[in-house]
């Protein structure tokens, strides 16, 4: 069918012919480009996918749905959207990421607003099941297309302001939905999906593919990125399926990262998908005020995974694995004494907060930029899909395992199956500390 031509992959133009300098203007200006346009887009992506946390009392006071009901949902989503991200990374490797990522935004928002809709448990679990599938269009596509405009030697930086969106998206949506929550549940659903439609018109306007695609040269001979020439050319011209095989499935490093991603999405998305229900049940907190310190958590996310790039770029020399540990032991620690204080102060509980967002987001972050960095631009989007579906199947865990077992056995239960996580994950990382 003609209409599906759009996903194909932009061909190669001819080489611009003109002076180095317009050359490097150019290039500039499409990073900047790309760059923005990656983050507003996959920020939006959050609107669809993180305004249920906040609604879920409601849903649970209006409709009677339980705690594992609501748990169950997070598990499913997470789940399917792993198994999405991972198809979708081997899709997103070979199409135009463009209009990939536009379609899957479009769709998400329509989900949303069907979820909005619902009345029942089964059509809620069919609409975020579906939701968690369109999701999966989101990430893959920006992981090819950055690894294909920034070089090896600077995309612990470049990742590093990139990942941003996800805490931008995760916080604005909170904050808009700590208002929204105060005169209807259901208003999470529709508002958020109506700015993330207008969203994915503007993916489609301002996206483009590959450098090549524009007449530029490929981003290794741009940068002068000798080191990662010669790793491209050492792992030889194979067809795209035996190198995925070679260097993504056939690689140990992957799968480290991959368990250690497990533990990592575990902590991350516990806390921001139960916190205001913890903080509200647990430490006396109002529902709109544990909106504004998890929205809090957020914003403590954009500063680690800045520092976190510049720790791996320039402190590490490349070596992500090393930062990472660092960053897990600080969090493991930060998320004890949250549980383990017993104080009802907005400050305190706001601090523990923002130190467990601060050191929880560079590892999510730099777990992306080492896949990349181990597969290259040719299986960028692919092995990010491997790593990313054990981060979501942690969603059995962080969703229903969690409210389950806080149904069953209370808070403090949940928070020691936290805490070990993060110590399991430390732990991993330790195993790719030369890994660059």
């Amino acid at each position: 069918m003609k209409w599906l031509d759009v996903f194909k992959p932009v061909p190669h133009r001819a080489p611009i012919d003109a002076p180095p300098q317009e050359i490097d203007k150019q290039y500039r200006y499409w990073r900047l480009r790309i760059l923005y346009t990656t983050m507003i887009g996959y920020a939006l992506f959050y609107f669809v996918r993180k305004n249920l946390s906040l609604a879920m009392p409601g849903m649970e006071a209006e409709l009677g749905i339980s705690k594992v009901d609501l748990g169950l949902f997070l598990t499913l989503h997470g789940v399917l959207y792993g198994i999405s991200r991972f198809a979708n990374g081997v899709i997103a490797d070979r199409v135009n990421p463009r209009y990939f990522m536009a379609l899957g935004l479009f769709a998400s928002a329509l989900m949303s607003i069907f979820f909005g809709l619902s009345n029942t448990v089964l059509a809620f679990g069919l609409f975020w099941l579906l939701n968690g599938w369109f999701q999966g269009m989101g990430f893959p596509p920006t992981a090819h297309t950055l690894t294909n405009w920034f070089s090896a030697n600077e995309r612990g930086r470049k990742f590093s302001i990139w990942n941003t969106s996800h805490s931008i998206g995760a916080g604005l949506v909170m904050l808009l939905n700590s208002f929204l929550v105060l005169y209807y549940w259901r208003l999470c659903f529709f508002v958020p999906a109506g700015l993330a439609l207008f969203g994915s018109l503007f993916i489609a306007n301002r996206l483009r593919d590959t450098p090549e695609s524009l007449g530029l040269p490929p981003v290794e001979k741009y940068s002068q990125d000798h080191e990662e020439t010669e790793k491209l050319r050492r792992m030889g011209d194979h067809d795209f399926t035996q190198f995925i095989r070679l260097h993504v499935f056939g690689n140990p490093a992957i799968w480290v990262i991959s368990f250690a991603n497990f533990f990592v999405y575990t902590v991350r998305y516990a806390i921001l998908d139960w916190g205001p229900m913890f903080l509200s049940e647990m430490k006396g907190s109002q529902l709109h005020h544990a909106g504004w310190i998890v929205a809090g958590y957020e914003i403590a996310g954009i500063l680690g995974m800045l520092v976190s790039g510049w720790m791996m770029d320039k402190v590490f020399k490349g070596r992500g694995g090393r930062a990472c540990f660092f960053y897990m032991a600080a969090c493991t620690v930060c998320v004890f004494l949250f549980w383990r204080l017993n104080s009802a102060s907005l400050m305190i509980n706001g601090m523990l907060l923002f130190g467990v967002g601060f050191f929880i987001y560079g590892p999510q972050c730099l777990i992306g930029v080492i896949a990349a960095n181990l597969a290259t631009k040719r299986a960028a989007a692919t092995a990010n899909g491997v790593t990313g579906i054990f981060g979501y199947l942690s969603g059995v865990l962080s969703g229903w395992g969690l409210g389950l077992l806080v149904q069953t056995h209370g808070w403090n239960a949940g928070f020691l199956m936290l805490s070990l996580a993060g110590l399991t994950a430390m732990m991993l990382f330790a195993f790719v500390w030369n890994v660059k």
